[in-house]
Order: structure tokens, then C-alpha cells, then sequence
């Protein structure tokens, strides 16, 4: 396996790996990434020392987080943080200057901003984190997939219920499963020409694991949707496309999830359609016409 730290990643998704590494990182590295990712500007300022200080931690903490999210040098990941801090002052100057929480006194204005802000950072942020190449290999998948069967639990459920849609209205033939005890079943009787879809924000949930671990069992191709490609989902699956959502305290609300989600959905679904485009054009009129009444003037 490769060092993590041996290659400088990639210095827009430094903060988008920090979130999505939270969950796996031990107590003290957490409070390392929470106090960059509360204010990445200030932080990128601080010496080693000085940041273990403010964390309540060692400076030996603050060089074992920097090499779990793939910096050999603390100084380089200072240098990612202060470009990515500059680029996102930039690159959102226009949005609403509210932070990302919502609060038990929030006006409905600053509801309305907050979640529009949470809303546009994540969609922003997956765009860069979204590795093209596993995309791409999705693609191929579910082009040449003789089925595709999708499963989530809660609102990641209605997520691969919107795929279910898209992929049948270009004449696929895909599946969504709601139970999972439904969707156990159907994984079992997937083989090497089926893809299975699982969606989980968390990439723990266990009904959503043990349906990729038996679909992939059973000889079908898997492809995750999740925030944290280092999950129990993200280890079991063949192909992983990684969102960057930003969730607030209303994380149980799937606000950020779900449109991130979204999105990969809608470009999975997109370069699967272009691989036979004019075959996907006409199916759509197809659909469209099938459940929208004709005018008169159309008759």
C-alpha cells in the first residue's frame, strides 16, 4: 500500500479531506482538524507548537494528523491551508457572510442564507474532491450493466430512488430497494453482468454494507456513493465516488448530504447517457411524452 505521505495531494481538497477524515481520526488529531477547519486563515498562521497548544495537544499529534491526511511536512500542509483558505474567500465572495450553523434564534433570512450557503459549498467542494477517474470507471459500469439495483437507508434512500428514475427513463433496467431485507435478497441473486448502487453519507450504515459485501459476493460490480471513502462502505465496495458535504448541527436533516449526493448522481447518470447518446435523446422524448398530455395545436 502506498504512503499516504509520500506523494502532496492535491492542495484544493486539503480542508475537504480534513472533514471527511474526522470520523477515523483518534481525539487528539480531531481537535487538530477541527481547529483548522474552524478557521483555516488563522490556523495556516500558527506554528507546530503553537497549534498543539491551542488544541490542548503535542506537536508529535499535530505530525501524525498531517501524515493521515497525506502531508509528510507540517509547513506544506500550512502553505494548502492558506491557498485553499484564500481561494474559498474568493471564490465565495458573493455568497451570503454567515457561518455555516444554524442557531436556536436564526431568523428565517439567515435560515434561508445558511442553508443556501451550506448547500453551494457542498456541491463547490465535491465537485473538486470527485476523483474523475473512479467516475469514470462508473460510467463504464453501469453502461455496460445488464442491471443495476440501488440501495440507501433514509434520505440516501430517495437519492438512489432519483438514479432509479434517470437510469429507467434512458431505458435501463435498474431497481431500487426501500427494505433492506428486500435488497439483501436481491444482491444475492445479482452475477458479473449486474452493478450495485449503494449510497450512505456515513459509509457505516450496516443494512447498506452487508448489501454491497452480498451483491459483491455474488459476483455484481459495486460502486459507493459516500463522504468517507475510508468507511466500512467505501472498503468493501469495487468503485468509490466521494462527496464533500458540510453538514451543520441538523446533520440528522441530511442537508448538505443529500445535495452532494445529488450531484454525483446527476453526473453518473450524465456520462452514462452520453455513452449512447442518441439512443438516451430519444428515449427521453419517449418519456416525456408518455406521461404529459399533447395540446391541440400538437395533435
Amino acid at each position: 500500500m502506498r504512503d499516504e505521505a509520500t506523494e502532496r495531494p492535491d492542495s484544493r481538497t486539503v480542508l475537504v479531506r480534513m472533514r471527511a477524515a474526522l470520523p477515523s481520526l483518534r481525539p487528539s488529531e480531531r481537535r487538530v482538524a477541527q481547529a483548522i477547519l474552524d478557521s483555516p486563515a488563522d490556523s495556516a498562521l500558527l506554528s507546530m507548537a503553537d497549534l498543539a497548544e491551542r488544541c490542548g495537544t503535542s506537536p508529535t499529534s499535530v505530525v501524525r494528523f498531517c501524515r493521515r491526511i497525506g502531508y509528510a511536512h507540517y509547513r506544506d500542509l500550512r502553505i494548502d491551508v492558506a491557498r485553499e483558505a484564500t481561494r474559498e474567500k474568493l471564490a465565495h465572495a458573493e455568497l451570503p457572510a454567515v457561518s455555516g450553523d444554524i442557531d436556536r434564534d436564526d431568523t428565517l433570512d439567515e435560515i434561508v442564507s445558511k442553508v443556501a450557503l451550506n448547500e453551494t459549498l457542498s456541491i463547490s467542494d465535491t465537485m473538486n474532491a470527485l476523483d474523475r477517474t473512479a467516475l469514470a470507471r462508473a460510467v463504464r459500469l453501469v453502461a455496460g450493466a445488464r442491471r443495476v439495483d440501488g440501495f440507501g437507508v433514509g434520505a440516501s434512500s430517495f437519492v438512489s430512488l432519483d438514479l432509479q428514475h434517470k437510469l429507467v427513463r434512458i431505458g435501463r433496467t435498474a431497481l431500487n430497494w426501500r427494505d433492506p431485507h428486500a435488497a439483501r435478497t436481491a444482491a444475492a441473486t445479482l452475477d458479473d453482468t449486474c452493478v450495485a448502487i449503494a449510497i450512505s453519507h456515513s459509509g457505516t450504515t450496516i443494512d447498506t454494507v452487508e448489501f454491497v459485501t452480498i451483491a459483491r459476493q455474488a459476483g455484481a460490480s459495486t460502486v459507493a456513493i459516500t463522504n468517507h471513502g475510508r468507511s466500512p462502505l467505501g472498503e468493501v465496495a469495487d468503485v468509490v465516488l466521494t462527496t464533500a458535504a458540510r453538514e451543520t448541527r441538523f446533520r440528522s436533516g441530511a442537508l448538505g448530504s443529500r445535495i452532494a449526493q445529488l450531484m454525483v448522481v446527476d453526473c453518473l447518470f450524465t456520462g452514462v447517457a452520453q455513452t449512447s447518446y442518441d439512443a438516451s435523446m430519444a428515449a427521453l422524448r419517449n418519456t416525456y411524452a408518455a406521461v404529459h398530455y399533447r395540446t391541440v395545436d400538437e395533435t
